[in-house]
């Protein structure tokens, strides 16, 4: 059985990626800050996946203590990392110039901190198995500046720039990386936003993504997947 950790997972992307790969019979760990909310998913997906082994653990990946304890659970209970999707992030927009002290940090710390330490807590099995693949939710804010990104797009930025060096480091032992830069995506967070549905994404189409690029033979690697709605940004 293949094994997958995805962070950020009782909601959104997280949520429907990794149900996709329960469907396709993996193991999942996951984690997420909303305790209430993980575990109701958690029991849900024992009943439906009962051949699955779910590990369900409430963390703040900003606090690298919270992460390393997270890691060293999966550790202990999964023998491999088949498939590691960083998805944990928020978003708060802002100007650099105006926006609160202290967003930096706060941005830096999920979206790039988070999936950095987790990384390199899991990095050593993966090396020396000498497979797996890393998907590090990037955004298209990644790969280009937009009016209110400040903070946020920086640490997206960043986070890419992670993803691509990783990607280069683990070249040697087989192991792939995809940096997933979407565009608006219909989430829990765009709800009474006024937006139709219709306009933009489904998640399910970023799950969708991240399967083919996984299911591609192991010679093959996609470095980056850039997904946006038909009718443009929002």
């Amino acid at each position: 059985m293949p094994y997958a950790i995805i962070t950020g997972a009782s909601q959104g992307m997280g949520k429907v990626i990794a149900e996709k790969l329960l469907q396709q019979g993996f193991s999942v760990a996951l984690c997420a800050r909303n305790k209430t909310k993980l575990d109701a998913l958690a029991a849900e997906w024992k009943l439906a996946y009962p051949q699955a082994t779910i590990i369900a653990y409430a963390a703040d990946l900003t606090v690298k203590s919270e992460v390393d304890t997270f890691a060293d659970k999966v550790l202990a209970t999964f023998p491999d990392t088949d498939l590691l999707v960083n998805n944990a992030g928020n978003y708060l927009p802002g100007t650099i110039a105006d926006e609160p002290e202290g967003l930096l940090e706060q941005m830096i710390a999920i979206n790039l901190f988070s999936a950095y330490h987790l990384t390199r807590k899991l990095l050593p099995k993966m090396k020396s198995r000498g497979q797996g693949h890393i998907f590090n939710m990037c955004s298209v804010a990644s790969l280009k500046a937009y009016p209110n990104g400040g903070s946020y797009s920086i640490s997206k930025y960043a986070l890419l720039g992670f993803s691509e060096n990783l990607r280069e480091e683990l070249k040697p032992f087989s192991i792939k990386v995809t940096s997933v830069c979407p565009g608006a995506t219909y989430t829990p967070s765009w709800e009474g936003s006024g937006v139709e549905p219709g306009r933009i994404m489904e998640a399910a189409d970023v799950a969708a993504m991240i399967w083919g690029a996984y299911s591609l033979s192991p010679q093959a690697n996609v470095d980056t997947i850039v997904l946006r709605p038909v009718k443009g940004d929002i």
